[in-house]
């Protein structure tokens, strides 16, 4: 682990070296790929030099073992002590940071939420978890434009799709994928009964057409009047877009734009992060065919959180995490969340890889 901790801390200081010759810090298409892994390896190159600093002070306190002053010889047991802990938890964040990265962590991505099972009361939660991850978008400085919204007659959401974009998006928000529940009385509920009803939420890294190629042959496109909202004019112009993937089965419509070009677009959108997303999942299946992780298998349909209202309470299950404060959460303060199931992840992959090693 050494010779690749020096490996490491050598390559970081040869890319500061390049980073600092006229010809390549003037040049930005030349500086640029160089300023990112540079940002890339800052946080483990940091945590390696207190590796090495905490290793100094260790040596140090070693050698103070042969002092004839038993006091001195004490005091350098304790700190033996202390650093050899620290050490150890240096050495395990250095550990998580040397796992591989999810290479769609940086992606932008498309949010689906669609309501479950419930009825009205799902299609409120629904809109509530929309409000949410808004609220949790702006607080991250995030971009965030609705592909697709179709709104029940009742109040609430039947079915939103969101393009989110900026730093790191997919990487926080694939935590979220999969059915959320809440349990709370509805307006309507006259004896003050608790119901339960549920939303489904699919968080799929964004790719663009040209990093994963659709056959034109594979599709069926079918455009149609709209119909719902949206005046006369919809009943007038065939601008809806339905687009059929053949071999996967996959179907994407899209009906809120009054052109039919627009809406071809968003179809094609949504149905190349699907179809990209399915081959992902595809592909981490045969490589994680024996290890499941802690924090859940991704599957749309694995109940991931409860939302209590009567209590305040959010439990998420794939880490057995209760927080009283469901309030604070719906006003998309999932950081504490997705913090921990970040933790969870690293530390099951930090053990999958140990035993794999033994």
């Amino acid at each position: 682990m050494i010779s690749k901790l020096t490996e490491i801390v050598e390559k970081f200081q040869r890319l500061q070296s390049d980073l600092e010759r006229p010809e390549i810090s003037a040049d930005a298409a030349l500086s640029r790929p160089i300023l990112k892994e540079i940002k890339d390896l800052t946080p483990l190159v940091e945590r390696i030099k207190h590796y090495y600093e905490q290793e100094n002070q260790l040596n140090e306190a070693k050698s103070l073992l042969v002092e004839s002053d038993p006091e001195i010889r004490t005091l350098a047991e304790a700190e033996i002590e202390e650093v050899t802990l620290l050490l150890q938890t240096t050495e395990n964040e250095i550990k998580a940071l040397l796992l591989p990265k999810d290479p769609a962590d940086e992606k932008d991505a498309i949010l689906e939420i669609r309501a479950g099972t419930g009825g009205e009361e799902a299609a409120l939660f629904a809109g509530n978890l929309y409000r949410m991850y808004t609220k949790f978008a702006e607080q991250k400085h995030w971009k965030f434009d609705v592909i697709s919204m179709h709104e029940a007659e009742a109040g609430g959401i039947k079915e939103v799709i969101l393009e989110i974009s900026g730093q790191g998006v997919y990487g926080l928000l694939k935590w979220e994928s999969g059915v959320h529940r809440v349990q709370r009385v509805p307006v309507t509920e006259a004896q003050g009964r608790l119901h339960t009803s549920a939303a489904t939420v699919a968080v799929l890294p964004e790719v663009e057409e040209r990093e994963f190629l659709i056959r034109p042959d594979d599709l069926k496109i079918d455009v149609y009047r709209s119909s719902g909202a949206g005046g006369q004019h919809v009943n007038k112009t065939e601008s809806a877009v339905r687009i059929t993937h053949l071999p996967s089965n996959i179907v994407v419509t899209m009906q809120d734009e009054r052109s039919q070009i627009k809406n071809r677009a968003k179809a094609m959108k949504v149905l190349t992060t699907r179809l990209f997303d399915r081959q992902r999942q595809e592909d981490e299946s045969k490589v994680s065919a024996n290890r499941k992780s802690q924090v859940g298998s991704g599957d749309r349909s694995e109940k991931i959180r409860t939302y209590n209202f009567p209590q305040n309470r959010v439990t998420d299950h794939r880490i057995n995490l209760t927080l009283y404060k469901l309030d604070r959460v719906m006003e998309g303060e999932l950081g504490e969340i997705i913090e921990s199931l970040k933790l969870a992840d690293r530390t099951e992959k930090l053990k999958s890889g140990a035993e794999a090693a033994a």
